[in-house]
């Protein structure tokens, strides 16, 4: 499934598998790392293809929930995230 290993030896794999493990389309999948790339930012390899973290996957589908389910704007999903992100630190 293309499996590989980050700058640090963690596990990554490609954005298909990316895809086909969080069922997000490969076109919102960079759609919505340039949307939201303050929290969304997979590794690249030198040749430029992405390489998606655990932490990754997870903020994938964090997204899908609040933009999916719980059906917020991009606005309102970044708001969400940034006030996460604030309460946690």
């Amino acid at each position: 499934m293309g499996n590989g290993k980050g700058s640090r030896g963690e596990q990554t794999v490609s954005i298909s598998a990316a895809s086909q493990i969080t069922g997000i389309e490969i076109h919102t999948l960079r759609y919505w790392e340039r949307e939201f790339s303050e929290f969304l930012r997979p590794l690249r390899t030198p040749g430029g293809q992405r390489r998606y973290r655990s932490e990754d996957i997870q903020t994938v589908f964090l997204l899908k929930r609040l933009l999916r389910e719980e059906m917020f704007s991009i606005a309102g999903a970044l708001k969400a995230l940034r006030a996460q992100r604030r309460s946690a630190a």
